[in-house]
């Protein structure tokens, strides 16, 4: 059982959602935290140029929302990974103690941020549950083959007594991150632009302290994605952006991996080549094509400039911290 939540201050934490030309979806997320209890201190909005109302409805909310609203429009689109880099940023600078991460096509359960809060005094990384779209359990790959760099399709999806399980990955649909291991791991990477990029931030952040998923649903999923179902676990169409950057950025996790002396080129090789042969199952059961290999190869070449590049260095962290 989680420790007692006396000692966590829900105005302590920030929500920061990233968003882009979905003003309904988002919508439906700020209506959803109107009706929170307890809330946040603060709701941070990232836009990614929107081209949208995205700015006319944010503003509908500043008034009802019930907590204090910061709204940031970018002037370009930085992807995903570049709008939780500038929200994480945002966040911190405003003096959270926690930062709930999440896309714009979820919504929270009312009492979700205290369910968090109740774990909140014994954990630095949590990850709570989620409803799917269809109101079934949405199963999320919490563990990752640390050497391949690739998620374990199979790690179990039961919790028992303790109601949490460790975990050494991330994801930005519900990450519930201290400010303590942000300024020791510093701000997500922007160049992600999309993929790979929270894997990387969760893994991270297990380096610093225990990370843990919880028996705490927490989050719905408001939009319907194509999937193929294959029982307890599913695999979700994807674009050719995605398959682009899926390859892409193995080049930006190997250099993590190799900054961190945990690089082995053989087992990360497997983890690519399985991360491609994925994608073309992908592909195959979920889009019923093979239009978008091109966008496969194209990322691996792209990924090898990044591999060259001898001005990269990793996120600095934002304060000094000793080597784990």
């Amino acid at each position: 059982m989680p420790t007692p939540a006396a000692t966590f201050d829900p105005a302590t934490a920030s929500i920061a959602v990233v968003t882009f030309n979905r003003s309904a979806l988002l919508a439906r997320l700020l209506e959803s935290i109107t009706l929170m209890d307890p809330k946040p201190g603060h709701v941070v909005i990232v836009d990614n140029a929107s081209s949208d109302d995205t700015t006319e409805v944010v503003g509908s909310f500043r008034e009802r929302l019930g907590t204090e609203l910061v709204y940031r429009r970018l002037e370009t689109n930085t992807g995903g990974s570049g709008g939780f880099s500038e929200g994480v940023r945002i966040a911190y600078e405003l003096g959270s103690q926690w930062i709930w991460l999440m896309d714009d096509d979820v919504e929270v359960i009312s009492d979700g941020l205290a369910k968090m809060g109740r774990w909140a005094p014994r954990f630095k990384s949590i990850q709570g549950r989620r409803y799917d779209y269809d109101g079934s359990e949405f199963y999320w790959q919490y563990r990752i083959a640390e050497r391949m760099g690739i998620p374990i399709p199979f790690a179990p999806a039961s919790f028992d007594a303790s109601g949490f399980k460790p975990m050494n990955s991330g994801c930005f649909e519900g990450m519930f991150i201290h400010r303590d291991i942000v300024a020791q791991i510093g701000l997500p990477d922007p160049r992600f632009f999309i993929y790979w990029d929270d894997q990387l931030y969760g893994w991270l952040a297990s380096r610093r302290t225990p990370s843990v998923i919880v028996d705490e649903f927490v989050l719905r999923r408001t939009r319907e994605i194509k999937q193929w179902d294959m029982g307890v676990r599913h695999m979700n169409a994807s674009s050719n952006a995605y398959r682009y950057y899926i390859m892409r950025n193995r080049a930006i996790i190997k250099r993590y991996y190799r900054s961190l002396g945990v690089y082995n080129p053989v087992l990360f090789g497997l983890g690519t080549a399985l991360t491609f042969a994925k994608e073309l199952i992908r592909l195959v059961f979920v889009e019923r094509t093979l239009r978008g290999t091109s966008n496969l190869w194209r990322g691996l070449k792209d990924g090898r400039a990044i591999a060259r590049d001898r001005d990269w260095a990793p996120m600095p962290a934002l304060v000094d911290t000793p080597t784990p």
